[in-house]
């Protein structure tokens, strides 16, 4: 989880690999309404957001036995109880970074919908993890195998990842 630009795919699908458990895109579950939408540089409400995050719910919910890993921004705490709701045992991972490292990170990217104009948004729309919320925050500071293996770390430490 984390705002755009963290990192969520790129760890994820190198986390996923670690564990030997499949990957899902959480981007790929958006309803093409929402890509154009953000593709626009209009923020989504909790009513656009609903149906993704039930979708990201179900295929998280199909991995309870095996596990996985699915890249999904989950800003809010809300969100995340959604999640959970759909998909009890559920371990969040929370990519952390400050806005100028994000920043400099989504404007070097190419072929994203997100735009950099965005992120002001999502950040004021984030709710890290609680304290009563499984999961951990990790910091996205250095390479991508170094902030997996500190994913890889807190997921170890965390217990069974759904």
């Amino acid at each position: 989880m984390g705002v755009s630009g963290t990192g969520k795919s790129t760890v994820g699908r190198l986390l996923a690999d670690a564990l030997g458990v499949p990957y899902a895109e959480g981007d790929d579950f958006h309803p093409q309404a929402n890509v154009a939408k953000m593709a626009a540089g209009v923020p989504l409400d909790d009513a656009d957001r609903a149906p993704w995050l039930d979708a990201v719910g179900r295929w998280a919910r199909g991995r309870s036995g095996p596990g996985g890993v699915v890249s999904c921004s989950a800003l809010r705490r809300a969100y995340r109880d959604r999640l959970r709701a759909a998909a009890p045992g559920l371990v969040f991972v929370h990519l952390t970074g400050d806005r100028a490292l994000i920043e400099a990170r989504m404007a070097e990217r190419a072929g994203h919908f997100m735009p950099v104009s965005l992120l002001g948004s999502q950040f004021a729309l984030l709710e890290p993890l609680a304290a009563d919320e499984p999961g951990a925050a990790v910091p996205v500071s250095g390479t991508a195998a170094e902030v997996t293996a500190r994913a890889l770390a807190a997921v170890r430490g965390a217990g069974p990842f759904l």
